[in-house]
């Protein structure tokens, strides 16, 4: 825990947007933490390397073989492999980012017991056919094993860290004669000679399958040297030798996957993957139901699948699905394999380690010497040989120069980051065929090589091939048009299809699109944009809401005036008042303080004035019943006595009967 709160990345921000939260695991060759995206806010493992990989002679060149084989996974895009998304260089720290996977490893499934044959056929489809989508563009893994095999909490299958262990062994192969690998899974081509294919994956994977269907790995040992020979020296062993009920078709099935000669392999991840699928059809249910019981290692040897820890001596975490790593290549020994017990470990061979190159071929205990049991053996071959040497003299020269190490070269320099012409010319020189793939890079640049496949230095025919894959260029992609107006989750999917990156869209209140559609987009549409580019939606939040307020009382041109500075529509209603004077608002349809949104309609009814009523003749009524009438109809009534007013008759009215008179207006009466 001590170990854990002392690292200085803890909390550190890499590069301006990773944010480290939290130490994940500890290996040789580098750090696994989770970490958070500040700029698109969603958690990734991040993958920093250890900083003595980047010392010494060959720190440079790994740094650059470390970012050709990053920018070759991230442009593997498969719902099956871990995709990478970042990498780069922050002061002395070089990192990679991948998608974060929540769940548990291949490893942590098999140590609870061998799986049933229909799960162990539904993992290695799945890992095969993501190592086909890496295959069809020459990217070959090198390291398939159980820790590499992520199963995510939601049932998916991922196959993780693609190019790491093949970046260090490019260098290391040349300087140290050494190959990286999981011993327990390394094929015979790669531990003898350090070389490897498509067919290397295929390998693997029959050592996978013979390992979840019997719990345990086909070869064991002390030392990672007695597992190398076995699988350089001997056949992987039927799985009905350890699970007496598994049928034939299961026992063919690994021999194909996991045969000793390249050749004898299906040639990539493809064709691999069509052979499962028939085994699997000719397969009955109950048979793809069961399952072997599990397995104990005999006493006296060590498994090679054995879990590894994920941190240094001072036993610092368990790893995580991410965290497989490659042991400190400063640390290993002169005999070039990297022990259990060397200083630093604290993993037995399940781990990722360096393996001399060749050491299969010596004799089980790392010499020339081969088994004590086959010393008789090797006497008569020897006295065979000082019989036979004249006669097979000419036969030597031959094989030497057609099929023996006469019979190779290496890959030159110089062909990575130059020309294609001038590749080719270089291949030429060296009188080697070369084949093109062309393939999307964002950063080298057109009808550049990207990489070469067998890379600088191995070991190629002297009439063999070396593929090139060539930069197309930046990877443009159209943006589509048509998108304003659209809803949101609708444009969001046209550009993700296209190939692009939304971020959390830019919200603002308009008048006119409704709520949730584009109202503009933050590129211009059919123009060409980089893969992965990221695009801007701003999306309308409606129309904005509005607080009514209240105009009771003002004359109708302030009201109007006041309403529409709110964002509101006004129309008009006229109507009679006695509270009201005329040409004031006497009423509104929106209550003050209600909420609204703009362009909204609030109608106001402005005041006519107190309503007319038609003035009745009262002529010769007596003044008390003229007077009721008129006030029944709501006039004021004054009275004016004409000589003295003695009969009480009204003689004439000021408003004459007939017209119309406001209510509340003052009618006056002459009485006689």
């Amino acid at each position: 825990m001590a170990t854990t709160l002392a690292d200085p990345l803890l909390g550190h921000l890499i590069d301006g947007r990773y944010e480290v939260l939290s130490r994940i695991a500890r290996g040789g060759m580098a750090t696994v933490y989770l970490a958070v995206d500040r700029r698109l806010d969603r958690e990734v493992a991040i993958k920093v390397m250890h900083a003595h990989l980047a010392e010494g002679g060959t720190g440079a060149e790994f740094v650059a073989r470390f970012r050709r084989e990053a920018r070759a996974a991230a442009r593997l895009t498969h719902p099956g492999l871990v995709a990478v998304f970042d990498q780069g260089v922050d002061g002395e720290t070089s990192y990679l980012t991948m998608e974060y996977v929540e769940g548990t490893n291949l490893r942590r499934r098999i140590s609870d017991g061998p799986l049933s044959v229909r799960d162990a056929f539904d993992v290695l489809e799945a890992v095969l056919d993501a190592l086909a989508a890496a295959h069809r563009v020459g990217l070959v893994h090198r390291d398939i094993k159980p820790e590499n095999v992520l199963l995510a909490a939601d049932g998916r299958v991922k196959v993780a860290d693609f190019g790491l262990a093949r970046a260090v062994t490019e260098v290391t192969a040349t300087t140290t004669g050494t190959v990286l690998g999981t011993v327990a899974y390394l094929a015979p081509e790669l531990v003898a000679r350090g070389a490897s294919d498509t067919r290397t994956d295929i390998y693997a994977a029959g050592i996978l399958l013979y390992e979840m269907l019997t719990g345990a790995q086909p070869f064991t040992g002390a030392t990672p040297i007695q597992i190398a020979y076995q699988h350089v020296n001997s056949d992987v062993p039927a799985p009905s030798a350890a699970v007496a009920w598994i049928p034939a078709e299961l026992d063919e099935l690994v021999e194909a996957l996991a045969a000793r000669e390249p050749d004898e392999r299906p040639t990539d991840a493809r064709a691999a993957l069509d052979l499962v699928r028939r085994t699997r059809a000719a397969l009955d249910d109950a048979t793809l139901d069961r399952t072997a019981a599990a397995t104990t290692t005999p006493a006296g040897t060590v498994e090679a699948d054995a879990p590894a820890s994920a941190g240094d001596a001072d036993g610092a975490t368990t790893p995580d699905p991410h965290a497989t790593e490659a042991l400190d290549v400063a640390a290993r020994r002169a005999d070039g394999v990297a022990r259990a017990d060397a200083p630093g470990d604290g993993a037995p061979f399940g781990r990722t380690m360096a393996l001399r190159i060749g050491a299969g071929v010596d004799g089980p205990d790392g010499t020339d010497d081969p088994p004590p049991a086959d010393g008789r053996r090797r006497r008569l071959g020897l006295l065979a040989t000082v019989l036979l040497v004249l006669g097979l003299a000419a036969g030597g020269v031959w094989w030497y120069a057609a099929a023996g190490p006469g019979a190779y070269t290496t890959v030159p320099g110089g062909l990575e980051g130059v020309p294609l012409t001038q590749a080719q010319s270089v291949l030429a020189a060296a009188e080697l065929e070369a084949s093109v793939t062309e393939a999307f890079d964002p950063q080298v640049p057109d009808d550049v090589v990207v990489s070469a496949t067998p890379a600088e230095g191995d070991r190629v025919r002297k009439d063999g091939t070396v593929e090139l894959v060539v930069s197309k260029g930046p990877d443009l992609r159209v943006v589509p048009e048509g998108l304003a107006g659209l809803a949101v989750a609708d444009a969001t999917a046209a550009l993700e299809s296209a190939g692009f990156v939304v971020p959390e869209p830019v919200r603002e209140y308009h008048d006119e699109v409704p709520l949730d559609h584009v109202i503009a987009v933050g590129a211009e549409p059919l123009t060409q944009l980089p893969v992965g580019s990221e695009v801007t939606l701003t999306v309308s939040d409606g129309r904005e809401p509005v607080t009514v307020i209240s105009v009771l009382g003002a004359t109708r041109e302030v009201a109007i005036q006041q309403l529409a500075d709110t964002g509101l529509n006004v129309a008009e209603a006229a109507d009679f008042s006695t509270e009201y004077p005329a040409g004031t608002v006497m009423a509104q349809s929106l209550a003050p303080d209600s909420q609204a949104f703009r362009l909204d309609v609030i109608t106001i009814t402005v005041s006519q004035g107190p309503p007319l009523v038609e003035v009745p003749n009262v002529f010769g009524q007596q003044f008390s019943a003229a007077k009721a009438t008129l006030e029944g109809l709501g006039f004021v009534v004054a009275k004016e006595n004409v000589l003295g007013g003695l009969f009480g008759t009204v003689h004439s009215q000021d408003v004459a009967a007939g017209t119309m008179a406001p209510v509340g207006s003052t009618i006056t009466l002459r009485v006689v």
